[in-house]
């Protein structure tokens, strides 16, 4: 899931005169119109998200092991579905291990608190750069400087970015109560602008993220993307799980940069 977006607005009108009673019963119906159509906020489901992102910055380490479900639009209108799996390691603040398998891709993320690697099994071929001191800066960099999404980033923002996701919401609502693998969680809704989006929190003291469904509103097709998550809150492992030499048949690649990727495109858009 990429950022949460937007802000909730509201509109209160007076009038200065006596009116009518037909413009008085058009205004009524107005009103009623107008606070029917418009998104509510509840504040179980805002005060949910805020606990449950207040509890994840105090994980220190966990394993995550998740199977998303990602849809998307071919050039005729019709949706197709594509399934991976992650594993995720990671010891806060700087050391971050993740594996992703799916029919079209595998990949390995390994980051070490000083140095990023990302190995294609398949392709066997590397790239290996300096890296910031955090998972969080890590993930921008990659983001902004070489168009590269880590895994699972979300739920490292839900974490540290909260106050800016609860600006951004425009809509919320307790769903109620479901269950998740034999987990009791609360299913709340969230809308922004451009998207919908779901999360199941499990109850209790541990208020885990062990669902999330985004719906992508800017496309007529709606395409969804899906995660379940399970969580390992102790998991074992030392340093050698964040670190790896490149076995001798990959070959190394430099990773290319977004301002050289779109030079590249835009000299070839003028051949």
């Amino acid at each position: 899931m990429t950022r949460y977006f937007l802000l909730a607005g509201l509109v209160v009108a007076s009038a200065t005169v006596r009116p009518s009673n037909e413009v008085l019963a058009q205004s009524t119906r107005a009103t009623q119109v107008s606070r029917s159509d418009a998104p509510a906020i509840d504040t179980a489901a805002t005060n949910a998200l805020r606990r449950m992102g207040a509890y994840l910055r105090t994980l220190t380490a966990f394993q995550i092991e998740a199977d998303v479900t990602t849809e998307e639009v071919l050039r005729d209108g019709q949706k197709v579905t594509f399934e991976n799996h992650v594993q995720l390691l990671a010891s806060r603040p700087n050391k971050l291990r993740v594996e992703l398998n799916s029919d079209r891709k595998q990949r390995l993320f390994l980051y070490d608190g000083k140095n990023f690697s990302l190995f294609a099994p398949r392709q066997k071929f590397y790239s290996t750069i300096p890296a910031p001191s955090t998972i969080n800066d890590l993930a921008t960099l990659l983001e902004e400087k070489y168009d590269v999404n880590l895994p699972l980033v979300d739920l490292f923002r839900f974490g540290t970015t909260d106050d800016e996701i609860m600006q951004k919401i425009k809509g919320a609502k307790d769903i109620g109560p479901s269950t998740i693998d034999d987990v009791t969680t609360q299913h709340f809704a969230f809308r922004q602008d451009g998207y919908d989006w779901q999360v199941w929190i499990q109850k209790g003291p541990n208020p885990l993220p062990l669902k999330l469904v985004i719906t992508t509103l800017g496309d007529d097709a709606r395409p969804q993307h899906t995660a379940q998550y399970s969580w390992n809150l102790a998991p074992s492992y030392n340093d050698t799980a964040f670190s790896v030499e490149a076995p001798d048949d990959f070959k190394k690649i430099a990773m290319a940069e977004v301002s050289a990727q779109r030079t590249q495109k835009t000299g070839d858009n003028k051949r």
